[in-house]
């Protein structure tokens, strides 16, 4: 199981890479409008703010690529800022954040702790 737990972990990690990838880079593009069903002129106007959104979701990434060489503890750290921050999302944001964001987290979290 620790070997399931580690393989969601790193789905986990490159779901996060694809986050920043789409919020730094295609955020005003007709992709990026697509996934996060936006507007052109939303997308303009923030694009910014995007940008700065796809950066912390690679610094989860990169935490959680780290937490690979450091161990249990960044891995439940890390793991646990995801699924704080996909909860928030999914309150404020859109619901649809829970499952694509902190469901994938919060599996990869209790195959670590319970296994």
């Amino acid at each position: 199981m620790t070997t399931l737990a580690n393989i969601l972990i790193g789905i986990v990690a490159l779901l996060h890479l694809g986050f920043l990838y789409l919020e730094m880079f295609l955020w005003d593009k007709p992709t990026g409008r697509r996934v996060f069903r936006t507007t052109e002129e939303v997308a303009r106007q923030s694009k910014t703010l995007a940008a700065n959104q796809g950066l912390y979701n690679g610094f989860l990434a990169a935490g959680l690529v780290w937490s690979f060489f450091d161990g249990g503890p960044a891995k439940i750290f890390f793991l646990s800022c995801v699924i704080v921050a996909g909860i928030f999302g999914a309150l404020t944001v859109s619901k649809r954040i829970f499952y694509v964001q902190a469901l994938p987290a919060i599996v990869a979290l209790v195959l670590l702790l319970v296994f």
